[in-house]
């Protein structure tokens, strides 16, 4: 099995694909490990989420990306990324999670996985950070009552959920759960729901709140989770309630363990970003990239698919502009 790469990109999602694609035009010699499964972030939304963007701006390789409406949904997203890898036949090891990263005395890079080391000379890190939630760390959020993911409103029939959190997630999976049969309150740090919530959502879930089809709880936070209850902080005091579920829609973060593991430098201010060129992507150690969304840090809300998708073309043509100079 061949191990020595002109360059490795670790995470096998849209922009690590895009990267793979401008390698392979480029002719460098690459490969792909991702941790999981093709597009891994993608495949772990919600069984039917639908995309806030059109289809024609989650593009890439020049690969249509016909949808059935003008904003796709998870599972169209998973079938086109497939055919994406199937058109480029793009060299992606699936189920490889990179363990660390070192460089060695020919300034090489040593990357180990739980299948392997391979060696590059240049390394692209698109990990993403939608693997990583963000945790409550509260009494009982170990239960396997509480999911920071969720996957569709089935096993919430009948039953007692707490919905942690205020934005985009957590008001999709209050509403998908109440519609399905489920017992829903909502535990919400600030005032409101959040203002940014998508323009065809906000109203629906302010109003099965105004209501009373939904129990809101503002300005509180989770005390305590216990098998059969959970504690909530409020305005008016501590407050216990049954309770059969917790879904934490708190949102998630990159990997910075696996930074760590890496070595990649990270500001030391409260976005925590990958230290970086903003011209090139290539970090404080040479001839290591970030690429996507991870270049927001704690920022997730700032880059996406469609305006990170030139990330790739900027560290090839970079890595390109280094070989010639060589």
């Amino acid at each position: 099995m061949q191990t020595k790469y002109d360059l490795v990109i670790i995470g096998g999602g849209p922009i690590g694909m895009n990267c793979g694609i401008e390698a392979k035009k480029a002719g460098l010699d690459y490969i792909i490990l991702e941790k999981g499964v093709l597009v891994n972030s993608l495949y772990n939304f919600p069984t039917n989420m639908t995309f806030f963007s059109t289809s024609n701006l989650l593009e890439i390789g020049d690969v249509p990306f016909i949808a059935h409406s003008d904003k796709p949904t998870r599972k169209e997203s998973l079938e086109y990324f497939r055919r994406v890898q199937e058109s480029w036949d793009l060299n992606i090891k699936l189920y490889t999670e990179v363990k660390s990263m070192k460089a060695d005395a020919e300034g090489l890079y040593q990357i180990e996985t739980g299948k392997g080391e391979f060696t590059a000379k240049s390394v692209v890190v698109s990990t993403g950070f939608y693997d990583t939630p963000r945790k409550l760390n509260i009494p009982g959020e170990e239960l396997p009552k509480v999911k920071h993911f969720y996957d569709d409103p089935h096993p919430y029939v009948d039953q007692k959920v707490l919905v942690i959190g205020a934005a985009n997630s957590a008001c999709d999976v209050a509403l998908e759960t109440y519609y399905k049969g489920a017992e829903v309150t909502m535990a919400i740090r600030e005032p409101e729901i959040y203002p940014k919530v998508k323009y065809w959502i906000r109203p629906n879930i302010e109003n099965r709140i105004k209501n009373g089809e939904i129990t809101a709880h503002f300005n509180t936070t989770v005390k305590e989770i216990r098998e059969c209850e959970v504690v909530l902080n409020t305005p008016e005091g501590e407050l216990t309630l049954e309770n059969d579920f917790v879904l934490a829609m708190t949102g998630y973060k990159p990997n910075y363990e696996l930074f760590e593991a890496l070595g990649l430098p990270i500001s030391d201010d409260e976005d925590k970003k990958p230290i970086h060129d903003l011209e090139t992507l290539e970090t404080s150690l040479p001839n290591v990239y970030v690429a996507g969304v991870i270049n927001a840090g704690l920022q997730t809300s700032k880059l996406f698919i469609e305006n990170t998708r030139v990330h790739s073309g900027m560290i090839i043509r970079a890595i390109q502009a280094k070989m010639v100079t060589v």
